[in-house]
């Protein structure tokens, strides 16, 4: 029986890659590097973003001085641009509302900077979710599964009555790493092939149908 769940957030509960495209676009731009078009972006996240700013810069020119020179002018617009058009993508409000209301536990854990992953979680989902974790430096980044295990003892439930609910391989790898029940989505950052591949026990198409998987399991 699951009892709780654990929500990966860019990619699977909002739509963020609009800001983020723009923030490393203008950090890239004030640099003098190669802008990206929105879709290429879909394979630049999902690994934090000093991961994001090294793909966007690219190998040829990467070094760890430039890396982290782009990195601060990105977060400098980041942290005032984060919430410019991210949103929670359709009917995944109400697939929170109904977990919750099933008395589901619920959590989030994100590879995001925490401040920016909290904010999140507090504007769209207020009050819904019992724990919240992004990157931070006393945890290493998903898949890496730290995080997800405090997260699942602080809920007081097993591993096995947790599912884990994201758009990657890495979250899949995540779910698989801690012991949870690995559901994939499809309407995120990557394709169906990558989730699988990393050991996706379900694929959906939409959030309606997240609740009613949740509580048959």
């Amino acid at each position: 029986m699951i009892k709780a769940v654990i929500f990966d957030l860019d990619g699977t509960l909002v739509d963020s890659l609009s800001d983020l495209c723009d923030s490393t676009n203008f950090a890239l731009r004030k640099h003098g590097f190669k802008e990206h078009e929105k879709e290429e972006f879909n394979y630049f996240v999902g690994d934090g973003v000093p991961k994001l700013i090294e793909r966007a810069i690219g190998e040829k020119d990467y070094t760890k001085e430039i890396g982290e020179t782009v990195y601060n002018e990105f977060m400098s617009h980041y942290r005032e641009h984060f919430l410019d058009k991210t949103a929670p993508y359709e009917n995944i409000e109400k697939c929170v509302d109904d977990l919750f209301g099933a008395k589901i536990k619920l959590a989030v854990v994100s590879n995001k900077v925490d401040e920016m992953t909290k904010k999140i979680a507090k504007k769209y989902f207020d009050g819904k979710f019992l724990q919240v974790i992004g990157k931070r430096e006393d945890f290493p980044l998903k898949p890496n599964p730290a995080s997800t295990l405090d997260i699942i003892e602080k809920l007081g439930v097993k591993p096995s009555e947790c599912a884990f609910v994201g758009d990657s391989g890495m979250d899949m790898l995540t779910a698989k790493n801690a012991g949870c029940v690995a559901v994939g989505v499809l309407w995120g950052f990557r394709q169906r092939e990558e989730l699988l591949k990393n050991g996706a026990d379900y694929l959906l198409d939409n959030p309606s149908e997240i609740a009613p998987l949740v509580l048959k399991l």
